[in-house]
């Protein structure tokens, strides 16, 4: 394939199309009749009816890519839990301690992994007589105020032909970085996450925890169709949102097959243990939006549950896509001639010359060539815009996967020039220039201070304090006299809230 090189000057914005064309498949596909307000979805953000209502499981997206301060290696960053609220206390944002965080290593493109770095993470409990997150200002991810921590075990597993061949454990007990509480709890919140990059051996890297959602899009789309006149787009739906990350950086000669064969594909999923005590597959995610705007809602949770050695069973799916003849529906843009070979490039076996793998499988994977270096200056359609080190060839942060995607499904690789996007092209935070690259989490105190306020935290540091064991009996009177006050105050709110209640029934009441 020939990159198509083109400036970004004069490209015009036309989001109202895909804007409109994503409603129009979402109500498709919920057959609802009328424009109701909802949750907006993103990649992998809540795409199926199951994971949904898990998202301690749900995978939001996989980025892989050629390290840009350190190209002999390569990162793989995976996001799980969409749409984290950072004032969401207080039972902040933890990883699940019955599923298995994989990341899956395709080497010779025959849709199996033959490597599985495999995360399972440890909750531990401080003060479990207390309802905080943490019990005082946060100095360092061992700071005895940070009530709730958690830590990671990493495998390493080889396989062949889906066979275990055999398992390392390469990191043991490491530290995961905290929700991030807020300025009060957590004044410096960028040692928190230096604190949280472990080396592993081997010139491998990997840190775990909070981080700002990297994806970028304008998904309002059940606001009344963009308020009714298609006019309100442009802006990013995660916008101080948070995700829990795990990345991996590893020397690039680690998890290709051969210095002649450096195209990898790469996916994530999520195993949750059942009532048996089994791992069972919940989610998966390699190619952004597949799952999303590709397969129909009776094929969501299929998907979900699939291994890509299985994908053939969704072929029909990207070959005869269901985006373009909305789009054709809606504002007589002709859609392609079908079947879609072309997708199937793209999204299931990677680019001719760049980053197809030779004897592949077709699979929805994530492909990366490797030997392809970054470049000082990414550009954000990547590929399209002639920049190779970018999506589809593999994906870094900074991609505009929506345009890219857009543009590829409206046929741009078959000679249909267009400028489909949805106006929002870059992330609303500054990512990162070394490991573990992605932005920082939106803190929950992120409001301003009450009126006549400052910023001292002088009587929070007391709360600590009063919370821990005291060696003598006036501490310990101290404790009991805390508790009682707050039992009494909790008690006489409940017996508010009670006759409340009851005056409003009887109110009611019919008879």
């Amino acid at each position: 394939m020939t990159p198509i090189s083109r400036s970004g000057a004069g490209r015009r914005s036309v989001a109202t199309l895909i804007c409109g064309a994503l409603a129009a498949g979402g109500l498709a596909a919920a057959g609802v009749t009328a424009l109701q307000p909802g949750a907006a979805n993103a990649s992998s953000h809540r795409e199926a009816p199951l994971i949904s209502g898990q998202p301690q499981y749900d995978n939001t997206d996989v980025y892989a890519f050629v390290s840009p301060d350190k190209p002999d290696t390569t990162t793989i960053v995976a996001n799980w839990i969409p749409m984290e609220e950072p004032a969401g206390g207080p039972n902040f944002f933890t990883f699940a301690e019955d599923a298995q965080y994989d990341i899956h290593i395709d080497n010779n493109g025959d849709a199996q992994g033959e490597l599985l770095y495999r995360f399972t993470f440890e909750t531990h409990v401080k003060n479990d007589k207390t309802f905080l997150y943490n019990t005082g200002p946060v100095e360092s991810l061992d700071d005895p105020d940070l009530n709730i921590t958690q830590t990671y075990d990493i495998e390493l597993l080889r396989l062949k032909n889906q066979h275990l061949e055999s398992k390392t454990k390469v990191a043991d007990d490491v530290p995961v970085a905290p929700s991030n509480v807020g300025k009060a709890s957590m004044p410096d919140y960028a040692k928190l996450r230096d604190q949280a990059v472990h080396e592993l051996p081997g010139g491998s890297t990997t840190f775990a925890g909070q981080a700002d959602d990297p994806f970028f899009l304008d998904l309002r789309v059940f606001d009344l169709l963009y308020g009714g006149n298609l006019t309100e787009v442009g802006n990013d739906t995660l916008k101080g949102y948070n995700v829990n990350s795990i990345a991996l950086q590893v020397p690039t000669h680690m998890i290709t097959e051969s210095a002649e064969q450096p195209i990898v594909g790469i996916w994530s999923t999520t195993q949750r243990k059942n009532a048996q005590g089994h791992f069972r597959q919940v989610s998966r995610l390699g190619m952004p939006l597949v799952n999303e705007v590709v397969n129909p809602l009776k094929d969501k949770d299929k998907f979900n549950a699939s291994a890509p050695w299985d994908d053939a069973q969704f072929l029909q799916n990207v070959t005869n896509p269901e985006l373009p003849k909305l789009i054709e529906a809606i504002y007589k843009i002709p859609a392609p001639d079908e079947p879609r070979n072309d997708l199937v490039d793209v999204f299931l076996k990677g680019v001719e010359g760049l980053n197809q793998p030779p004897h592949v499988r077709p699979a929805e994977e994530l492909r990366l060539n490797t030997s392809i270096k970054p470049v000082a200056d990414p550009k954000r359609l990547g590929v399209l815009d002639g920049d190779n080190a970018g999506f589809p060839n593999g994906r870094r942060l900074t991609d505009d996967v929506i345009d890219a995607s857009l543009q590829v499904v409206e046929g741009e690789l078959l000679g249909a020039k267009n400028d489909l996007g949805d106006a929002v092209d870059k992330n609303d935070k500054d990512f990162e220039k070394a490991f573990p690259y992605v932005a920082l989490p939106t803190e929950g105190s992120r409001g301003p201070l009450a009126k006549g306020t400052t910023g001292g935290n002088d009587v929070r540091n007391e709360i600590g304090d009063a919370l821990q064991p005291a060696g003598g009996a006036s501490g310990s009177d101290d404790t009991t006299l805390i508790a009682a006050s707050a039992g009494a105050g909790a008690a006489g709110i409940l017996l508010i809230g009670a006759g409340l209640t009851w005056w409003r029934r009887m109110r009611d009441r019919a008879y």
